[in-house]
């Protein structure tokens, strides 16, 4: 490329950034220039990208509006790729979707998707990708123990780059149970005689499952005593005041005090505390903890993948995403400088290492799951 389109393209991208040029007309300078000398690259690393496009589907709500703001906008005005949002209600919907779609994947390139069952089950599926690690540096600063849990799956390799941390853990209201009662009670807390009539819980088998073996002293992905797990679930229900089944639920639940101890999604939690509600979080040991990543389906143009993951990893960028969607993001904080706003956030680990963070393991839930979930269904009817 010579030296006179470089400067050209340089000063229309600076053009573009700074609002004097439209994105129409630097994606159409970009186009023109590379077709007449060639144009594999960029002064910048990005004008090869000029002109395409990515889907990008999520939760929607405060997740996409962050997404929107911090990631792809900016995004968009560096390379001049542009990010088309989906939005799904749930994951089983949106696994049809894909399904349903030519050939399986089509149009559909990134998902948010949460925990790691989904991941097994889209490369299960076959709809997984091999991501080319080298076009992503920043991946260097994503914590190995989020990393560790799909890499286990896809021998080694990644179809996928975590993004955020999570937990459902357990909220208390401080005014009715003090810091040192909860810390005393740990899981104990959900099946508290004491608390009758103001506990609540998500509505969800595993969830629940899994802190009746933590209040069985049993580790969650290896449950020797079944029967234990059941005859605590059966206290519970007559405990309990309300099966939650959203988010929106759970914090008109905690903000009107209607409820004083409940399982609860740790940003739920951030948000009520901001909002300045007397709400504890508590995270025992082997807490219920996930992550969200971004999965790049197969057929995917990975260069273009990769630059939005990398752009997605940058500090600045995923940090004020962090501070938007009130969950910590997947970057190690012993590497990158977290702000005290993600620093005070629940589900935050200033080691970096997850010690007591305790990922479902999927084949040992997926494998359980008919007989467990109808199980659980007859005990939260009370039969």
């Amino acid at each position: 490329m010579s030296q006179d389109i470089k400067k050209q393209i340089t000063q229309a991208h600076t053009e573009y950034k700074n609002g004097a040029l439209s994105r129409r007309d630097f994606i159409k300078y970009l186009s023109i220039a590379g077709a007449s000398v060639g144009l594999l690259g960029g002064p910048f690393g990005m004008s090869a990208l000029a002109g395409k496009s990515i889907r990008f589907d999520s939760w929607g709500g405060t997740t996409s509006e962050a997404f929107r703001k911090y990631a792809f906008t900016p995004f968009e005005k560096e390379t001049g790729v542009e990010v088309v949002e989906g939005q799904f209600g749930d994951m089983d919907t949106y696994l049809t979707q894909i399904k349903a779609s030519y050939p399986p994947g089509g149009e559909f390139n990134l998902a948010h998707l949460s925990a790691v069952f989904d991941y097994a089950r889209y490369v299960g599926l076959g709809y997984d990708s091999v991501i080319d690690e080298s076009k992503i540096p920043n991946l260097q600063n994503v914590m190995t123990a989020m990393l560790k849990p799909l890499r286990k799956i896809t021998d080694g390799k990644l179809s996928a780059v975590p993004y955020d941390l999570g937990q459902t853990g357990l909220a208390y209201n401080t005014n009715q149970i003090s810091k040192a009662e909860a810390e005393k009670l740990g899981a104990g807390i959900l099946f508290e005689d004491s608390l009758a009539d103001k506990i609540g819980t998500w509505g969800e088998w595993r969830t629940n499952i899994w802190y009746a073996a933590l209040y069985t002293g049993q580790n969650p992905n290896n449950i020797t005593d079944l029967d234990a797990v059941w005859k605590a679930l059966r206290k519970q229900q007559k405990l309990v005041k309300k099966y939650w089944s959203s988010g929106a639920e759970l914090m008109s639940l905690l903000a009107n005090e209607e409820i004083y101890a409940t399982t609860a999604w740790s940003g739920r939690v951030a948000n009520l505390q901001a909002q300045g509600h007397p709400i504890g979080y508590l995270a025992p040991k082997n807490t219920y903890s996930w992550m969200e990543y971004i999965f790049v389906l197969k057929g995917t143009d990975m260069d273009t993948a990769c630059q939005l993951l990398n752009y997605m990893l940058e500090p600045e960028c995923a940090i004020a995403v962090a501070e938007a969607q009130k969950y910590p993001p997947s970057l190690d904080p012993t590497k990158v400088d977290m702000p005290k706003s993600v620093q005070k956030l629940p589900a935050f680990d200033p080691s970096g290492e997850l010690d007591g963070y305790l990922f479902a393991d999927p084949a040992y839930w997926n494998s359980k799951q008919i007989e467990w979930a109808e199980k659980w269904d007859r005990i939260m009817a009370g039969a």
